[in-house]
C-alpha cells in the first residue's frame, strides 16, 4: 500500500474550492464545505491522510512539506483553482520527483488531456467517480492496468486514456466518512451560515435525476441516476457520527436532491428518528406535503431549495423540471410545517432579460424563504450551459474568477450585458430584500471568526447567510 495523502491545496484567503464545494470561489463571509469527495477514497485507503488546507489555515510551505512525506498525492482541483493547483504540483515534484501525483475533480473529468498537457509534472488524472480508481492506485496497481484514469506515459511522453470506470451501484460498499473527519479534520473550522454550528455534511447517495443545464456534478461526476445507500447503512453512520461528535448541532445530507426518491427519503427519516438528530438536506420545490411532514417529524429542520428563477420559460430553458405555481405551494407547505427554507436563485440563465430578473426578485419576495443566496450563472466546462455559451458567443471572458478569487458575471446576451446582470444581483439584495433585511447583520455575534462583510454571488454556490436575517447578500445548487 502506497503512503497516500488526499489534499485540498492552499489558495487565496477564504477560497473554498475543495472537494465539497459545488461552485468554487472566495466568499467575503468565509464558509467551507466538508471535503467529502476526498474523505470517501481516504476511507478506502488504510493509513492515508486527508489534508484540507484552506479551512485549517495551512500555508503553502507546510502543505508542500506534508505532501512530500507521501508516495501518492491525490489533489482535488476545479476549473477556478486549476492554475494554482498545478503550480503546487510542479513545486511538489521539484521537491520529491519520485512522488506519484494525480488530480481528481469535475474539471479533470471533462478535460483530462488538457489538464495533463498544462502540467508536465502531473502523472495522472482520475476521471468521473474516482473512489475505486484511487484505491487501486494506492494498492500499487500500475496505471496502465487501472480503468478510469488518464496518465502520462513517461517513456513516450504521450497521454494514455484508459477505459471509463462504471459508476458504483452498490453504495453500501463505501465505508463511513465520519471516521476520516474525526481523524483528520477540525469540525469547528467548517461554517455554513444557514446551518447550525458546528455542523457535519455527508452523502447518502450520488447522482441526480434532474437535468439542469447549469449544474456541474451530475453532468461530470455523479450522473443522472440517483444511486443510494440503504437506510440501515445511513442509520449506522449517523449513529457513529453522534458518538464521535457529541457537539454537532446539525447534519446536512448533501445529495444533489435528497428528495429524488421520496419513499426512500421517508424511510431514511423514519430510521433516523430514534437518534434524535437535527438534520437538513437538498430538495426540489415539488415535495408533497405528506413527505415533508414525515421528514419534519423525524428531525428535518431546513431544506436547501434551488428555485433559480421566477420566469417559467427560463425554468423550461434550463430543464429545471419544476413549475413556479408548484414551487409556491411547496413554499407554503414548508411554512405551515415550520420547515426552514434556504432559497437559491440564479441570474443570467438562458433567456434572461431585465424583465425576467425583476420578475425573479418579486418571486423571491412572494416565496419569502427564511434565507436566500443569489448567484450569477456560471458556465463550467462539462455543463450544457457551457456548451450553449460557447456555441452562441455568450462568454464575456475566459475566466470564472478575478485575481482575488471572486466570481463575476461571465455570461452576457445580445440585449443584456454582464454588467447589467451584476447590477441586478445588487438590486436583488438591496431592493428585493425590502423591509425585512436588517440594516446591520450580526455576523460577529453569529460566528466570531467570520468577517462581517457580505459575499458576492456566483453560479449555484453554497455560501453562508448570517444568522438572524431573513434575506441576505451572499453568494449562490438543488
Amino acid at each position: 500500500m502506497l503512503k497516500t495523502i488526499f489534499l485540498n491545496p492552499p489558495s487565496v484567503d477564504g477560497f473554498d474550492g475543495g472537494a465539497g464545494s459545488r461552485y468554487q470561489a472566495r466568499r467575503e463571509i468565509k464558509s467551507f464545505w466538508y471535503p467529502t469527495w476526498l474523505a470517501q477514497p481516504a476511507a478506502l485507503v488504510p493509513g492515508s491522510t486527508l489534508l484540507d488546507a484552506p479551512p485549517h489555515d495551512i500555508g503553502y510551505e507546510d502543505a508542500l512539506a506534508a505532501a512530500a512525506r507521501h508516495d501518492l498525492v491525490v489533489i482535488h482541483t476545479s476549473t477556478p483553482s486549476l492554475r494554482n493547483d498545478l503550480r503546487f504540483v510542479a513545486a511538489l515534484k521539484a521537491r520529491k520527483p519520485d512522488a506519484l501525483v494525480g488530480c481528481v475533480g469535475a474539471h479533470v473529468a471533462v478535460l483530462p488531456e488538457e489538464t495533463l498537457a498544462a502540467c508536465p509534472d502531473l502523472d495522472f488524472v482520475a476521471r468521473r467517480e474516482f473512489d475505486m480508481t484511487i484505491k487501486e492506485i494506492a494498492e500499487g496497481r500500475p496505471l496502465p492496468e487501472v480503468v478510469g484514469v488518464s496518465y502520462r506515459d513517461r517513456a513516450t511522453d504521450r497521454v494514455v486514456h484508459r477505459p471509463e470506470r462504471p459508476l458504483l451501484m452498490n453504495m453500501d460498499e463505501l465505508p463511513f466518512v465520519v471516521d476520516v473527519y474525526k481523524r483528520d479534520l477540525d469540525i469547528d473550522k467548517y461554517y455554513i451560515g444557514y446551518l447550525k454550528h458546528p455542523y457535519i455534511s455527508l452523502y447518502t447517495g450520488r447522482g441526480c435525476r434532474s437535468h439542469c443545464t447549469f449544474c456541474l456534478w451530475p453532468q461530470t461526476i455523479g450522473g443522472h441516476k440517483y444511486r443510494v445507500r440503504s437506510a440501515e447503512h445511513v442509520y449506522e453512520e449517523m449513529k457513529r457520527a453522534k458518538e464521535l461528535f457529541p457537539t454537532v448541532k446539525e447534519f446536512f445530507f448533501d445529495d444533489d436532491t435528497f428528495t429524488d426518491d421520496r419513499a426512500r427519503a421517508e424511510e431514511v427519516a423514519r430510521k433516523l428518528k430514534p437518534l434524535g438528530l437535527t438534520w437538513s438536506c437538498n430538495a426540489k420545490a415539488n415535495v408533497p406535503y405528506e413527505t415533508l411532514k414525515v421528514m419534519r417529524d423525524c428531525g428535518l429542520r431546513l431544506l436547501l431549495v434551488g428555485f433559480e428563477s421566477g420566469d417559467q420559460q427560463i425554468l423550461n430553458n434550463i430543464r429545471k423540471g419544476i413549475r413556479v405555481d408548484r414551487a409556491r405551494e411547496f413554499a407554503k407547505d414548508c411554512r405551515r410545517l415550520g420547515i426552514k427554507v434556504h432559497g437559491t436563485f440564479i441570474l443570467g440563465l438562458t433567456g434572461e432579460t431585465r424583465e425576467t430578473m425583476r420578475q425573479t426578485i418579486a418571486y423571491a419576495r412572494e416565496l419569502d424563504p427564511d434565507s436566500i443566496q443569489v448567484s450569477l450563472a456560471a458556465p463550467y466546462p462539462g455543463t450544457e450551459l457551457y456548451a450553449q455559451a460557447l456555441a452562441n458567443g455568450w462568454l464575456k471572458n475566459g475566466t470564472l474568477l478575478d485575481d482575488q478569487g471572486f466570481q463575476g458575471a461571465t455570461i452576457e446576451y445580445p440585449d443584456l450585458r454582464a454588467e447589467d446582470i451584476s447590477k441586478a444581483l445588487e438590486d436583488f439584495y438591496l431592493q428585493g430584500a425590502g423591509g425585512f433585511l436588517p440594516p446591520v447583520l450580526p455576523a460577529a455575534a453569529a460566528h466570531p471568526a467570520v468577517p462581517q462583510r457580505h459575499g458576492a454571488g456566483s453560479g449555484r454556490m453554497r455560501t453562508p447567510p448570517t444568522r438572524g436575517a431573513r434575506i441576505l447578500r451572499v453568494p449562490g445548487p438543488a
